[in-house]
């Protein structure tokens, strides 16, 4: 047995040998402990905030997809009772144009009780991604909240629960208001009971009121600016009934939130207000702008604004006071209401429930008698002048 081990085993020596041997592990031992107890308070650190973020993301993820499901049943829920019934049948479908989403058809809705009429069905295209078809879906949403006036377009029904998803729109005959003021031109003077027949400056007025009045109600109601008023984008029916169409740069504006739309882009200059030019800022007095220069078609038959003038050169014809002159057919108060829409300073125009009450006022000057526009359109041309993209 070794010495240092038989010497422990005795009575006399074992405090001794005890004592040496508490200091040597009390030596090794606490530091280690402290050592150990660092790490473990560390790591159960770390582990407290790793198990904390990663519930935190879990409940955004939650947050976010719970507002994603909610959104989307609210949409479903606002849409249900506008989704077309099975009774009802679509007939009759050809292209028109292509949308921005998809292709717009013209046909006939046949409705549950047999009887038929005249729709455009704007649809989504085939295999749309994730974005389109949330687009779409807003974009129906948008004219079942915005479309409740006598004088905006109509909305009559959608699909959306299943492919393919459209939205049918009325169709409102004659129909597009430019086209139509160009087949009055070159006519024989009918001085008839059909209103159609018999277009006079009587006829701009009664027209002009119902397009302010459906601009008046989508700024008062939804706060919105239409942002392309103009005669393409005017719809006319039976008995001169008007309707605002083309919601298209409004309905991108509200998505957006912001003065600047990019689809404003597309709108020619010969229609924009000089803030819209200048600044690209697009308000409701904007709008009022735009509403002299459809006065001037509405007066002329559809021709092109200020024919004079290159469309590059409106902006600095317009800062020089430069206006568009008196046309033919177009009596005093109406020449002045174009100049009243067309001041320089936006802050200078009226709003359009004055301009409802100046149409009012001034109906019993109005001129009767025909309009007579012996020229005939040529399309290329009007394209030109107007600036549009042929």
């Amino acid at each position: 047995m070794p010495a240092a081990l038989h010497g422990c085993s005795n009575d006399t020596s074992f405090p001794l040998c005890s004592e040496e041997s508490s200091g040597t592990l009390a030596v090794i031992i606490i530091p280690c402990l402290l050592a150990l107890s660092t790490v473990l308070v560390v790591a159960l650190i770390l582990y407290s905030l790793r198990k904390n973020k990663q519930g935190q993301g879990s409940s955004s993820a939650h947050f976010t997809n719970g507002q994603q499901s909610a959104s989307m049943t609210g949409h479903e829920a606002a849409l249900s009772s506008w989704e077309i019934p099975q009774e009802c049948a679509l007939e009759g479908l050809e292209f028109w144009q292509t949308g921005r989403l998809g292709p717009i058809c013209k046909g006939r809705l046949r409705e549950s009780n047999g009887t038929f009429s005249d729709v455009v069905v704007k649809s989504l295209r085939d295999r749309p991604n994730e974005l389109e078809a949330k687009e779409f879906v807003e974009w129906v949403l948008f004219h079942s909240k915005v479309c409740k006036h006598k004088n905006v377009v109509r909305m009559l029904y959608c699909q959306t629960k299943s492919p393919p998803m459209y939205l049918v729109m009325d169709a409102y005959s004659p129909g597009n208001l430019l086209h139509f003021l160009w087949t009055l031109r070159n006519r024989e003077n009918s001085n008839t009971a059909d209103p159609t027949l018999n277009f006079s400056e009587r006829s701009v007025y009664l027209v002009a009121k119902q397009v302010a009045a459906g601009l008046d109600y989508l700024m008062s109601e939804h706060r919105l600016v239409h942002g392309d008023v103009a005669a393409r984008n005017i719809l006319i029916g039976p008995g001169l009934t008007a309707r605002v169409s083309g919601l298209g740069v409004a309905f991108e504006g509200r998505r957006m939130d912001s003065a600047i739309r990019p689809r404003e882009e597309e709108v020619p200059l010969k229609w924009q207000a000089p803030e819209r030019i200048m600044m690209q800022l697009s308000i409701d007095r904007s709008d009022v702008w735009s509403f002299g220069v459809l006065l001037y078609e509405l007066i002329t038959l559809g021709s092109a604004p200020f024919p004079e003038l290159d469309p590059v050169s409106v902006l600095q014809k317009l800062q020089g006071s430069y206006r568009m002159k008196r046309p033919e057919n177009c009596g005093g108060p109406l020449y002045d209401l174009m100049r009243y829409c067309g001041m320089w300073s936006f802050k200078d125009r009226p709003a359009f429930s004055a301009i409802i009450k100046l149409l009012e006022s001034s109906l019993h000057l109005a001129s009767t008698k025909a309009i007579c526009v012996p020229e005939v359109i040529d399309i290329t041309e009007y394209n030109r002048q107007a600036g549009l993209l042929s």
